[in-house]
């Protein structure tokens, strides 16, 4: 293989669109877009012309072309098929989250890859936020302590879309929980560990539509640390400030904004180093704590560039798919334990 894969989308409208093409592989040193596909037609035309590569006519079309991965970025009832089809054409796959509507598509899906001998790769891209992992490497250095507590929030103003597959679980898997919860809960694990269990409460309040707009989860990691995830489909995006908060015996970290798209947001640890003794008065210090501002680093070009330079270098890539259905595992506990309104272990 060259030093650039060659790379096709399938579902070109929506995030890809967006974000994933113009801010990902376009710019990415180690990939090149070849051509794309969109079951509505003028979009995907649009598309091709903009970044000017094939506007193919079907799936059979896009994978006929010279490529070597293709990004997929459609509802996610359509992931398990697309998926195995193009492990079926040898391509290797970079999907977004859900991987699966159930962790046994998932599973079929790693099965076909691996019988292909192609990587299969979740794009959980806020993995690759500039902030993230440079708080990564401070709790991996032990500059909190003993992970104890961590919150992570992601809400929006989504209201009733006509034809929008979130809305509706039979194509999205579930709502504001599914959608955004999974990318919360995806970094706190990066952050703390694999979580053990959990206890959920989702209901629509706002909106009328199937899926959740409100979703809150607690999670109980296996190195004992706790957290809670909170994501709304009914909050307005400027009152939301999704926040993330970690913390540890020795300190923590906070930041304000990181969650999200976009490369935003600020971040600032408040380090105490040993542990203290108890005082009686609990006074707190105001301060800023210390600013947490790496060189800012967009998380779609990342995302494509760790999965490619993965591919070219045969070996695995930071977003795979183990990361995938372990997401997909907490997140179907979640639901069961909103419907069953009581605590469930996480499937091993």
């Amino acid at each position: 293989m060259s030093n650039k894969v060659k790379w096709a989308v399938l579902g070109s409208g929506g995030i890809a669109q967006r974000r994933t093409i113009p801010e990902g592989i376009i710019p990415a040193a180690n990939a090149k877009l070849i051509s794309v596909y969109d079951v509505n037609a003028k979009v995907n035309a649009e598309v091709a012309s903009a970044f000017g590569v094939k506007a193919a006519g079907s799936i059979d079309e896009l994978l006929m072309s010279d490529i070597d991965a293709v990004y997929i970025a459609t509802p996610a009832n359509l992931h398990c098929e697309q998926v195995i089809k193009c492990a079926k054409a040898k391509k290797y796959i970079l999907c977004e989250k859900p991987l699966g509507m159930t962790i046994k598509e998932t599973q079929k899906m790693i099965t076909a890859c691996k019988k292909a001998k192609v990587q299969l790769g979740t794009a959980f891209m806020m993995r690759f936020h500039s902030q993230h992992q440079a708080a990564l490497q401070m709790i991996e250095a032990g500059k909190i302590g003993k992970p104890v507590y961590a919150r992570a929030q992601l809400s929006c103003w989504y209201p009733l879309i006509k034809g929008a597959w979130r809305q509706n679980p039979k194509q999205g898997g579930g709502g504001s929980l599914m959608d955004m919860g999974g990318h919360c809960i995806d970094l706190l694990e990066m952050f703390f560990g694999l979580v053990k269990a959990v206890s959920c409460f989702i209901r629509s309040g706002v909106h009328r539509y199937k899926s959740e707009d409100s979703a809150v989860a607690m999670l109980q990691f296996k190195n004992g640390a706790l957290a809670t995830v909170d994501t709304f489909f009914c909050i307005p995006d400027n009152s939301s400030k999704n926040v993330l908060e970690l913390y540890g015996s020795k300190g923590s970290i906070v930041a304000k904004g990181t969650i999200g798209q976009g490369q935003a947001g600020e971040m600032a640890a408040f380090l105490d180093g040993d542990t203290k003794g108890y005082e009686a008065q609990q006074a707190r210090q105001q301060t800023d704590g210390i600013q947490i501002i790496p060189p800012p680093v967009n998380m779609y070009k990342a995302e494509i560039e760790e999965f490619s330079q993965a591919i070219i270098d045969k070996r695995l890539a930071a977003n795979n798919a183990q990361i995938g259905i372990q997401s997909q595992k907490v997140l179907a506990a979640c639901y069961e334990s909103a419907k069953k309104g009581k605590r469930i272990k996480i499937i091993a």
